[in-house]
């Protein structure tokens, strides 16, 4: 028996589980063994009870051993003859042959001094004046060698040291640990000032000179060793506090098993400016975005100026739920996936254009900011059945593939277009300004482009278990989840766009209807007019009304005769001819407030939209719903009902290129004033691809 082995006998004692056993019987593969504390017995397989991680058939005495192959496998060449001749001098002491057998003896083997029937006590004096040490340094060897084998002889120490803290008090590594984990959210700090609060935290705990405080340069080294990968005196801030929301225990992940089971939902600032149309100034500009997790797919995506809303995240969830129709067929990717193979490259739009790849999410993984949590964000999933779960606060890694892409994109695309302002300000070049640029609506242009070049490349992040190694783009691995799971929830309405707008009830007049002092009217309210509605409830005896607050110069109603949706236009829409949101309206009223006595309506908003179009926007408030007006892209329901099917596409269209300008051309400013800058009409085409658009901007 050595120092690494035990025998199993009658009366030995057994760790198990937490408790102490000892053996009273042992018959064959059978062992009874008894609790030591409460007396009750226990039979139980040898073979399980020794593959079990818990048993131990002696207590643990001192520090266990290092593993043998570690411990051989640190060794250098050098080292390793040595040890080779060290074992041979050692094998020959207990045997009379260096190579430890008789059958591998060599030709002058067993010597005289070493052979058998020769005292122990004679070869240890023989080994000891051969190799000029002490009997008591042979018989170390010869116990270490006997107790652990060769790594015995190996100097203590090899394979595993006394770790970075060497004989460092704990308590100065605790007190250390404390300190950095308060400036975690602060400013970054100094090494000095570090250790100089580390020993006034040990002061104040322990009292003065009672914990060892190591030197200045050790205490360099082994605050470098503590925050080796932390960011705490090297990086950015921002990156320190992301490293310190990392989870402490071992990292989990969602698993999805097929496409639309998880969809990831954030927002981020890009690092690109961008040209506000209405009055040719720079905005900053934000990407909301969805992810698949289980093809990495973005099926959603919707870029909007100075700050997103949740009108835009609920725009965003529904392209996920419903590409654009081509030519008259929705969900041509959600078709019957078990038994016709879907090759998602030809789903295209009306000009040709790859449509991105359209999931019903069953669960939603988003951020807990307040356009996340509103109201109308949890509205829409409940209509459609979607799970929400939301991330845990300061834990990027729970939605880390999209967080991810948002690098991907960055990197690979935003830096190679003009009005790109780096990471931080201090990436940021010398007059970015004064670059070419696009606008907002082309900017999602390229970034859509860019996104299926991205959906067709190999993904590092996917793969299939069965065929390990293989290189898979988002749109094969989406392929191959839609095919492998036989189904893909779709939704079949082809009004979906009305169920992601606000309801307003209100009673049908002799006029038309009333909605914040705004006047409806069509035709198809012609025989409701003055009748009692028949819906029930908290509303009895109003009509409901579909309302989009990104563009209030038209509501929607559903009549309940055939249930088909109609639009009902503000009286005065066609003297406006454009969109106007209600946070545009409310503000243009205060604005008349101020300057008129008794302002009406139709005037209010002609004295806002005449400031706006010479681009005099009197403040940041103003400056927002300037942009937002003027980017009709963002329009859930574009300018036809939802259910009218698309215009047939011309034969072989060609996709327009994103227009770039100058920007000094543009923003040159005369003597007379600031110069008009109008933006180029639209084509029908342009119209067509504005499918998704949807400003709902909170009343």
């Amino acid at each position: 028996m050595s120092a690494v082995t035990a025998v199993l006998r009658v009366g030995s004692l057994i760790h198990h589980d937490g408790g102490r056993f000892t053996v009273v019987e042992f018959a064959g593969r059978r062992l009874l063994m008894r609790a030591n504390g409460s007396g009750q017995l226990r039979q139980v397989d040898v073979a399980w009870l020794l593959a079990h991680p818990t048993t131990s058939v002696s207590a643990p005495e001192g520090v266990t051993p290092v593993s043998a192959a570690v411990v051989l496998d640190s060794l250098d060449d050098g080292q390793t003859r040595q040890l080779r001749e060290q074992v041979g001098h050692v094998q020959e002491v207990l045997t009379g042959y260096r190579l430890g057998a008789k059958e591998l003896a060599g030709p002058d083997e067993p010597r005289a001094e070493y052979a058998p029937g020769t005292a122990k006590m004679g070869r240890y004096q023989a080994k000891a004046a051969e190799l000029g040490v002490g009997v008591s340094t042979v018989r170390r060897w010869v116990q270490a060698f006997t107790d652990f084998g060769p790594q015995g002889l190996v100097p203590a120490g090899t394979g595993r040291g006394e770790g970075p803290w060497g004989r460092t008090d704990p308590r100065w590594v605790e007190a250390c640990q404390t300190v950095l984990a308060g400036h975690v959210n602060a400013s970054r700090p100094t090494r000095a000032l570090v250790l100089a609060q580390v020993q006034a935290l040990l002061e104040e705990q322990h009292g003065p000179g009672v914990v060892p405080v190591p030197s200045r340069t050790t205490g360099y080294e082994l605050l470098r060793e503590l925050t080796r990968g932390t960011n705490a005196f090297t990086g950015s801030a921002k990156g320190k506090r992301s490293i310190a929301g990392r989870p402490p225990g071992v990292y989990g992940r969602l698993r999805a098993t097929r496409p639309g089971e998880y969809v990831l939902l954030d927002t981020t600032r890009l690092d690109v400016y961008a040209m506000e149309p209405m009055t040719c100034r720079w905005v900053q500009v934000e990407l909301t975005a969805a992810m698949d997790l289980y093809s990495r797919t973005i099926c959603g995506l919707r870029v909007t100026p100075v700050s997103t809303k949740a009108a835009d995240v609920a725009g965003v969830l529904y392209e996920t739920l419903r590409p654009a129709p081509r030519d008259g067929h929705a969900q041509l990717a959600c078709g019957v996936p078990g038994t016709v193979v879907v090759d998602a490259r030809r789903l295209v739009d009306a000009h040709g254009q790859p449509l991105l790849p359209s999931v019903a999410a069953e669960t939603v993984v988003f951020d807990r900011g307040a356009i996340y949590l509103s109201e109308h964000m949890h509205s829409v999933c409940a209509r459609f059945g979607i799970s929400l779960q939301p991330a845990r606060p300061r834990r990027p890694t729970d939605k880390s593939p999209l967080e991810r892409w948002f690098k991907t994109l960055a990197e690979g695309l935003l830096v190679a277009l003009p009005g790109y302002k780096g990471s931080d300000v201090h990436s940021r070049g010398l007059d970015v300004e004064e670059q070419a640029f696009f606008f907002l609506d082309e900017l999602e242009a390229v970034i859509r482009e860019w996104i299926n070049v991205y959906h067709q490349r190999p993904h590092e992040g996917l793969s299939v278990a069965e065929i390990p190694g293989l290189e898979l783009s988002p749109l094969e691995m989406f392929e191959h989840g839609v095919n492998r799971a036989g189904h893909l929830t779709i939704l079949d309405r082809p009004d979906l766009a009305y169920d992601f707008l606000k309801v307003r009830w209100t009673r049908i007049q002799h006029y038309g209807v009333e909605i914040d002092t705004l006047r409806y009217d069509a035709r198809v309210l012609v025989k409701y007019r003055n009748a009692t509605s028949p819906f029930t409830g908290v509303h009895a005896g109003r009509w409901p009304f579909a309302v989009d607050p990104g563009d209030v110069t038209r509501i929607f109603f559903q009549d309940p005769a055939d249930n088909s949706w109609h639009t009902l236009w503000w009286e005065h829409a066609a003297d406006l001819g454009r969109p106007m949101s209600s946070e545009a309206l409310a503000y243009a009223r205060r604005l008349a407030a101020a300057t008129h006595r008794f302002p009406d309506t139709k005037r209010a908003v002609a004295d806002l939209l005449e400031r706006w179009g010479v681009g005099l926007t009197a403040n940041a408030s103003e400056r927002r719903m300037s942009l937002r007006l003027s980017a009709q892209r963002l329009q859930l329901v574009a300018g036809q009902d939802a259910t009218a099917p698309p215009e047939e596409p011309e034969a072989d269209p060609a996709p327009q290129a994103p227009r770039q300008r100058d920007g000094k051309a543009v923003t040159a400013v005369d003597a007379d004033g600031p110069a008009a800058a109008t933006t180029p009409p639209r084509s029908a085409a342009d119209a067509g691809a504005d499918f998704y658009a949807d400003v709902m901007d909170s009343a």
